[in-house]
């Protein structure tokens, strides 16, 4: 079986290095193309055969000869806080089509294209760069993510621990929680599969959950009691101020909480299922991985 070459910008990332090692396991290693601004994070791949490549997102000149020879490019969202991704992201498009790159799949994030959206000036920065993708000549598919499982309810979780109580200002809302594990392998589908082009696809996971039913479930995951608290917008603020958040990061994240409290994304796609003919992973399963983590976190905010 013959298999396009493919490239992954961003494969050291969190999103991306799950990709990345997905297809060096499916396909041969020498028709993955990995590109990073740090190479050596993927010096184990490269000893298995991909080709690994730096680029950057802010030196043009470098993107090009990264992209080249790739039929399918997976272009991997940039993941600064503040700044022009679309001057990014538009950079990557270009070369990638100057490389002749035949199909672009780019990761977005769910209903870009409405104007109340939480997440702001970030939220326009993706859908300018969806808008950018259908001029650019190589065909293209867009990926919308949603709320990654591992960032909020890992990564993320000690912000809003306060005692043995889970604390935040969603309410009774829902999110659809979606595994990055389900994100790279949807995305590997869409780079091997034909089909795709000119689509928009929601990536969420296989139920709405709300952060007391999060609660219940480390409960059950770790054997202790973890209760829920709902609190406003000002406290939620505070304490992430209190958490060291960023202050940059700080309003994002209560506008996303305010989001949530509003049912903002909690709608569920079967997208997962469909593209890769599998379910995705339930909140749980993901909260059962991290089980030994996410005990550390939760016995230091004790």
């Amino acid at each position: 079986m013959s298999h396009e070459t493919i490239a992954i910008s961003g494969a050291s990332g969190a999103l991306g290095s799950l990709l990345a090692e997905l297809a060096v396991r499916e396909q041969p290693a020498e028709t993955v193309i990995l590109t990073t601004r740090t190479p050596d994070a993927l010096a184990d791949l490269a000893a298995l055969g991909a080709q690994v490549r730096f680029a950057d997102f802010d030196e043009p000149e470098s993107l090009t000869a990264a992209f080249a020879g790739a039929q399918r490019l997976a272009l991997i969202s940039a993941s600064n806080v503040v700044g022009d991704r679309v001057t990014q992201h538009g950079a990557a498009i270009d070369a990638a089509a100057a490389a002749g790159v035949g199909h672009i799949l780019f990761t977005s994030m769910p209903r870009v294209d409405e104007d109340d959206h939480p997440a702001g000036h970030a939220a326009r920065e993706y859908r300018a760069t969806e808008l950018l993708l259908p001029p650019a000549g190589p065909a293209w598919t867009v990926l919308r993510n949603g709320p990654y499982a591992e960032l909020n309810l890992v990564e993320r979780i000690a912000d809003s621990l306060v005692g043995g109580d889970l604390v935040t200002n969603t309410g009774d809302g829902g999110m659809a929680f979606v595994s990055r594990i389900d994100c790279a392998a949807a995305a590997y589908a869409v780079l091997t599969q034909d089909g795709h082009a000119g689509m928009t696809y929601d990536i969420t996971g296989p139920a709405s959950v709300s952060y007391g039913d999060v609660a219940a479930l480390l409960t059950e995951v770790l054997g202790q009691p973890v209760g829920f608290r709902g609190i406003d917008d000002d406290e939620m603020a505070a304490r992430f101020r209190a958490a060291a958040v960023p202050e940059e990061m700080v309003e994002p994240r209560v506008a996303l909480g305010r989001a949530i409290r509003g049912g903002f994304f909690s709608a569920v796609s079967p997208t997962v299922e469909q593209l890769t003919g599998r379910p995705g992973l339930p909140v749980r399963s993901v909260l059962e991985t991290h089980r030994d983590t996410l005990a550390a976190i939760v016995a230091a905010a004790a």
